[in-house]
């Protein structure tokens, strides 16, 4: 071949692989159209692969006020994706002889009921503690997100808890506490404060010079993404926070600079291998079943292939950053809106990115069910699959028929959306194609089991039966309670026939009927207590928070 065919070859080949990218590139940005204009906020996507940062884009407006657009040098506070820069603190000391990993909380903070020379910093790294999350103590207390307050607050609150949600080791419960207990130990430990140990020890070494721990909520950043979340109307508003806790979040980087942290986890220039196998090595419960949380960071696969990943949402923030080691690809994903699923988007990346490596939907293997007819012939009627399905004890979703349409209620936060059927007895939400739900065991006339596929986790709930006529007053329920771990007095009334709580100066919100002296208010289930017939108390359980004892006055 001469010179002439050999350049004509070559430029062939690269105009080839240049369409070709400029195709996949072109799929990937319609994954974000929706957000790719001048009045709404968006994203920034990075796409690593083997070493190099093979897409790189900012969708949308990192400030509406300013018109300042997305870009892979936008700083974005990334909510819990930051709980892996804690976890690396802490095995970084450990590997300085500074700590061990079996070291107790009583240790560090004598100040703590007995329970904490049970818990280790191992229990605290893998959420398996049992320490009640300061953020669901915060809701309890009545705090909203315009409320202030410091670490020595959180500590208090943590202090004052009588009791835990299990025994340390017995059962995994993601806990904010314990990533932000974990950043007041690297200060114990390493005498700074962790956003200054994790800028000597990890930032600058790795020259992520624009990553830093946010525990001034007045410092200045350069190339910050303002956050904001949705309104009814289609506008925004701007969803900031005053708060400073670092640890179970409060890190601000880029696209570009989480390419360097991504680097890290292949080369040993800086940490050792060592360091990262005990990043990505997952806990075991007491009774040796294992789970699939590391040090900040989740171990689990997708559509049959290895993912390291964790997500983050805080305030108007959502992030991900989903890594696939055994084919060095990593998706990064940082959104500056309230509304946005990150993880969903970044998963169907990989579904693009990783086309011929990932394993189809029909070659998963499904999640067991218990025996019944869940194999029908044709489809269920809608008005079969209405109801409520228990997600955890007391939490439902519910579904519903409106508008000709099945509609699915969460009962823990409000949101509802239609679902669309795809086949048969399963339905997906149309903007959101990862999520499946699928409905079975037909008896009397309704399904009994709802399976529900989040991007190959799966899992199955079952019917909620619905409470029966009682013969008990709501005014038995009635009056004032006191929580002193809480130091706060819920008050419950009757209203019509509703039962209604009043927290601190709030808006009464109203209680639903669970079963005998069981009420519910999205995530918090009120088990009310009697002595010798009358009500004397109740338990309450809120998200990562159980059997928390209330009262009455």
């Amino acid at each position: 071949m001469n010179n002439k065919l050999l350049l004509l070859f070559l430029s062939l080949q690269l105009a080839f692989y240049a369409n070709g990218q400029i195709k996949k590139a072109k799929v990937i940005d319609n994954i974000f159209s929706k957000w790719n204009a001048g009045n709404t906020p968006g994203a920034a996507l990075g796409v690593m692969k083997e070493g190099e940062l093979i897409y790189a884009k900012g969708y949308g407006m990192a400030n509406l006020e300013y018109d300042i657009p997305n870009s892979a040098n936008s700083v974005f506070r990334i909510g819990s994706t930051s709980k892996q820069f804690t976890a690396a603190c802490i095995i970084h000391l450990e590997e300085q002889g500074k700590l061990a990993l079996d070291n107790t909380l009583q240790e560090y903070f004598p100040d703590f009921p007995t329970y904490a020379k049970d818990i280790t910093i191992r229990h605290l790294l893998h959420h398996t503690s049992g320490i009640r999350d300061y953020l669901t103590l915060a809701y309890l207390k009545g705090y909203t997100d315009n409320h202030y307050y410091q670490d020595s607050d959180i500590m208090q609150w943590l202090v004052n808890q009588q009791g835990l949600n299990f025994n340390p080791g017995d059962a995994y419960s993601y806990s904010n506490s314990g990533y932000w207990l974990l950043g007041q130990v690297v200060q114990k430990v390493s005498g700074m404060n962790m956003a200054e140990y994790a800028e000597k020890e990890i930032f600058q070494p790795l020259g992520m010079l624009n990553t830093h721990f946010h525990n001034d909520h007045t410092q200045i950043v350069k190339n910050r993404a303002s956050g904001y979340a949705p309104s009814e109307d289609g506008s925004f508003k701007i969803s900031m926070t005053t708060l400073d806790m670092i640890g179970d979040g409060g890190i601000f980087t880029t696209i570009n600079d989480i390419k360097k942290w991504d680097d890290a986890f292949y080369t040993s220039d800086h940490f050792s291998q060592q360091f990262w196998d005990k990043m990505t090595k997952t806990g075991t419960l007491n009774n040796g079943e294992p789970i699939d949380y590391a040090a900040g960071l989740v171990i689990g696969t997708y559509k049959g292939l290895k993912t390291i990943s964790h997500g983050g949402a805080f305030a108007g923030f959502r992030a991900d950053l989903i890594r696939f080691p055994e084919q060095r690809v990593t998706i990064a994903i940082f959104a500056n809106r309230g509304d946005a699923n990150p993880t969903a988007m970044g998963y169907q990346v990989a579904d693009i990115v990783l086309k011929d490596k990932l394993k189809s939907e029909e070659k998963v293997d499904p999640p067991a069910e218990p025996a019944g007819d869940d194999t029908p012939s044709e489809a269920f009627e809608m008005s079969q699959l209405v109801g409520k399905y228990e997600v955890q004890p007391g939490i439902a979703v519910s579904f519903s028929i409106k508008d000709d349409a099945l509609h699915a209620f969460q009962g823990w936060n409000g949101a509802e959306y239609p679902i669309e059927r795809v086949s048969g007895n399963t339905f997906q939400i149309p903007a959101d194609p990862s999520i499946k739900f699928t409905f079975s065991n037909l008896y009397e006339g309704f399904t009994q089991l709802l399976a529900v596929d989040q991007g190959g986790k799966k899992s199955t709930h079952k019917r909620m039966e619905e409470p029966g006529a009682s013969s008990v007053s709501l005014q038995d329920f009635a009056g004032d309670y006191y929580s002193q771990e809480l130091d706060a007095v819920y008050r419950f009334f009757v209203e019509g026939d509703k039962l209604k709580l009043i927290i601190r100066n709030h808006d009464p919100v109203d209680l639903d009927d669970l079963k005998e002296d069981h009420f519910t208010y999205r995530v918090n289930v009120f088990r009310f207590k009697r002595s010798n017939g009358t009500v004397s108390g109740f338990e309450l359980d809120a998200g990562g928070l159980k059997n928390l004892g209330f009262s009455k006055k």
